[in-house]
């Protein structure tokens, strides 16, 4: 029993340790290779599967909504060629796939502090 904890604890610390990796890697080939048209996008997180075939990007983008659907297109028209320019410089057995989802957890961490800041303004009056 203890040895297969010890293997499923190996294990979660290699998929964290990819995880970084990728997203280390996705941020580095947006930000050199795609300057212009990536200047606006930041990868919050990224999830691969324990088999190491499958990743969910996660990102946000600064700017309103077209900004958002821009991004949107632009890394789902480029995820095939962003898989391959981090493929050349991470080795893996395998090369994950790149599923990007928009995430909108920075927008409601402002909402959340604005209304907060709200409540504390209402009660120094």
């Amino acid at each position: 029993m203890i040895i297969i904890e010890g293997i499923n604890n190996l294990m979660g610390q290699r998929v964290v340790r990819v995880n970084e990796l990728v997203k280390r890697e996705i941020s580095d080939v947006l930000h050199t290779r795609f300057q212009t048209e990536a200047v606006y996008i930041t990868i919050t997180e990224v999830e691969v599967s324990p088999d190491l075939r499958h990743a969910r990007v996660y990102y946000s983008v600064i700017g309103k909504e077209d900004e958002i659907q821009r991004a949107d297109q632009f890394l789902s028209g480029h995820a095939p060629e962003i898989r391959h320019q981090i493929g050349r410089k991470i080795v893996l057995k395998y090369l994950p796939a790149l599923e990007f989802i928009s995430d909108h957890s920075i927008e409601r961490g402002t909402r959340l502090n604005a209304l907060l800041d709200d409540l504390v303004k209402e009660d120094e009056f």
